[in-house]
């Protein structure tokens, strides 16, 4: 079993235990988010704590677009519930990183790019290739694509 996963299954106990109820609600569903991911294609897996973390990213991104889409609708009760449990979740992610440390690996990537000869926008996906793994689960893709794509046009 992954480390981060057996972390998520001792902290829904002491959830259990301190009847924290936001803790507990959000830390089953990432255990169930987690296990869909594990028993999903055609044969069952344990994943890895990589592979955990990209569950728990895309739960926190779906948290967030939810508190949003609340807030926009003037359910700000049900936006702040998304917003606790988008706290919860964070817990488990790396630490995010900094619009500097972002900028500094795009402006690197884009820079490795150019030397193999490709550049602008059909760039993108080789840029990206070599962005991805080093920020996966430490920044919002879309915030990714956006500075590459700003990368890219200068």
């Amino acid at each position: 079993m992954s480390e981060l996963k057996s972390r998520l299954q001792s902290d829904l106990t002491q959830a259990m235990r301190e009847k924290d109820e936001v803790t507990l609600g959000t830390v089953r569903m990432a255990l169930t988010a987690i296990t869909n991911a594990e028993v999903s294609g055609k044969q069952a897996r344990e994943l890895t704590d990589d592979e955990v973390i990209g569950v728990l990213a895309t739960e926190a991104k779906k948290r967030r677009e939810a508190a949003t889409s609340y807030d926009e609708a003037g359910a700000s009760e049900r936006a702040e519930q998304e917003r606790a449990e988008l706290l919860v979740i964070t817990r488990y992610l790396p630490s995010q990183l900094s619009d500097d440390e972002l900028h500094q690996i795009v402006a690197s990537a884009v820079e490795t790019v150019a030397a193999e000869g490709k550049t602008g926008p059909s760039a993108m996906g080789a840029v990206m290739k070599l962005v991805q793994p080093q920020v996966k689960g430490r920044v919002d893709g879309s915030l990714v694509a956006t500075l590459v794509k700003q990368l890219l046009a200068q």
